[in-house]
């Protein structure tokens, strides 16, 4: 897909980290922007700061989890710009669970499943269906992870599970996507290499009411500034990818109607071989042998 001045990109997770990232490199291409978040107060800073750099900017508070406000996003992005040529399904949540699967609290599940799963659905369906009926070139981004998407973190096994989702729903939807001769793309995003600065780390400050842990945490949320100086501590050195980055990888990825958005990684590599030789000689799953827990 040529990506042109004019064209409208959605990002959902708009306000901050990888979402906002991408929505500052589709406006400097000259692209029209549908900003989506659930946090008001970034989301207005976000937009502000676009509109200050001279991009077309359009707003809206978003709770992707929600079917009603998804379906609202795309009516109101149609009656503000007429169109939408790209959809980036990229709001996603850490899930607070802690101890062993087993221990999780229900709400842990249902909040991660809402924003990470059925909220790329509800772009999906919200959107998907116009841009096939307009006939105009259109691309589909979802975000994923290297856990889950390739392989679990158990440590982090609710969200591994929902990213394990959004590959499988984004493979699906390339397909249907072929055989409807759409001239729709799909693209599922890994972000890396390396660690982001995002506010993953501190999803819980936006968990809606209905989503509440019902017991307190057994251990305080910790932010990534607080985890990086623990790895140093530990004598381990983080490296981090820029935010910038990753919204270059998407740009050239839809460019050049390129599914999967892996960068290269000797370790994701790795990963993915030995699950793939896992599988195809039935073995057990020793790839998670340096993550399991005494």
């Amino acid at each position: 897909m040529e990506l042109r001045e004019g064209q409208v990109a959605v990002v959902t997770g708009a306000a901050s980290g990888i979402g906002l990232a991408m929505a500052r490199r589709f406006a400097a291409d000259g692209l029209k922007v549908v900003l989506a978040d659930v946090e008001q107060g970034a989301l207005d800073k976000a937009a502000a700061d676009l509109r200050a750099d001279g991009a077309d900017v359009h707003a809206r508070v978003v709770d992707v989890g929600v079917r009603q406000q998804v379906l609202d996003l795309a009516e109101s992005a149609y009656d503000t710009y007429g169109a939408v040529h790209v959809l980036c399904n990229n709001a996603g949540v850490g899930s607070g669970a802690e101890g062993r699967m087993w221990e999780h609290e229900p709400n842990d599940w249902q909040w991660a499943f809402a924003v990470n799963v059925w909220g790329v659905f509800h772009g999906i369906q919200a959107f998907v269906p116009r841009m096939i009926k307009s006939g105009q070139p259109g691309h589909v981004v979802n975000t994923s992870s290297g856990d889950g998407g390739i392989a679990p973190l158990p440590t982090a096994s609710v969200y591994a599970v929902t990213k394990a989702a959004v590959v499988t729903m984004t493979e699906s939807l390339y397909a249907h996507l072929k055989a409807e001769h759409a001239r729709v793309g799909a693209s599922v995003l890994f972000p890396g290499p390396h660690m982001l600065r995002t506010g993953l780390w501190e999803s819980h400050r936006n968990r809606p009411a209905r989503y509440a842990k019902e017991r307190p945490r057994r251990t305080p949320y910790r932010s990534l500034d607080q985890w990086e100086s623990a790895m140093k501590e530990a004598g381990k050195e983080v490296a981090f990818t820029p935010v910038e980055e990753v919204a270059g990888l998407v740009v050239d990825g839809i460019r050049a109607d390129r599914f999967w958005l892996l960068p290269e990684s000797e370790h994701s590599d790795a990963q993915i071989r030995a699950r793939a030789a896992s599988m195809l000689h039935r073995a057990n799953p020793s790839y998670l042998e340096s993550f399991i827990l005494d």
